[in-house]
């Protein structure tokens, strides 16, 4: 049976940058079994799977696959479907819409735009802050990263549904120069609270423009391009700080440069009374390619 699907590549405003994703716009009938094989057969880093939603106050229901297994909540996946629904006409109107997603996570709103032809799109949502007590080691990082210890200024581990073990280095330099060592990363963080490495340098403070890059051997990703999960996390984790005595914590990330794949990620965490309200990731949307793919009734529910 033949389904529909698009192909945009998220947070940046032409083709070829970005993250690339795969949207299936009408997945009834597939199984999960299906789902999987299907995101194996893109292997991007994740793709996508819209349903028809459980609440009717709601747009769709979205089904998040990487090539390994399904995903709660992802950034890049979620902007990026809410987008390329309107793009192809699937959902909201052209120019301005609002859809709500439910996701593993829980509903998520997505704003979509259009200005002077470029789309664009910000999630917004609630989050759940996870903070383990467990802390990674900066020995430990720097072995995984093959870094010196010297290049590593901190490192925990915080999640949204997905979690990550953040490491700040000391410069744009070393996070280019970062190499996944597989055996200190077998010994140090596979079974690890989180196995996925989000590693970056810049100011981290309200304002801040940092430069990432993201590894999760986990889930079969080599490297991403663009992590807006990693982002949400980070953002409510300032934000949330007791010294942090502001309204709003803002942060421009781009990630995805030294692969020839840049993003451009904005994110901003909310607080009120001394405690998170909300985050938003967002960035523009770029169409790439539209098709069909034959999904063998093996793998079909119908």
């Amino acid at each position: 049976m033949e389904y529909p699907f698009h192909i945009v590549d998220v947070f940046s405003r032409s083709a070829f940058g970005g993250n690339p994703l795969a949207v299936l716009p009408k997945a009834s009938g597939i199984s999960p079994e299906g789902m999987q094989k299907i995101a194996r057969e893109f292997n991007f880093a994740e793709t996508t799977f819209v349903l028809p939603a459980t609440d009717s106050n709601n747009t769709c229901q979205v089904r998040i696959f990487t090539p390994r297994t399904e995903l709660a909540f992802a950034g890049h996946p979620t902007v990026g479907t809410a987008c390329a629904l309107v793009m192809a006409g699937h959902a909201g109107a052209p120019g301005a819409a609002r859809l709500i997603l439910e996701e593993g996570v829980g509903p998520i709103t997505v704003d979509v735009d259009e200005r002077g032809g470029v789309f664009s799109g910000t999630l917004t949502f609630s989050p759940k802050l996870e903070q383990p007590s467990e802390t990674p080691r900066i020995e430990d990082l720097a072995a995984v990263l093959s870094l010196g210890v010297h290049d590593v200024k901190r490192c925990f581990f915080a999640g949204v549904g997905m979690g990550f073990c953040f490491v700040h280095l000391a410069s744009h330099e070393a996070v280019d120069r970062a190499v996944i060592d597989k055996a200190a990363w077998t010994q140090y963080l596979a079974q690890a609270w989180s196995p996925h490495v989000f590693f970056f340098a810049g100011k981290l403070q309200s304002g801040g423009e940092l430069y990432a890059r993201m590894c999760a051997p986990a889930l079969g990703i080599e490297e991403d391009p663009a992590t807006g999960s990693a982002c949400a996390v980070l953002v409510g984790v300032m934000a949330a700080r007791p010294e942090f005595l502001g309204g709003t914590f803002q942060l421009s990330v781009q990630q995805g440069v030294a692969m020839g794949r840049r993003s451009d990620i904005h994110a901003c965490g909310r607080k009120s009374n001394g405690a998170l309200t909300s985050v938003s990731v967002g960035g523009a949307t770029a169409y790439v390619a539209a098709g069909k793919i034959d999904v063998p009734r093996e793998f079909l529910t119908i």
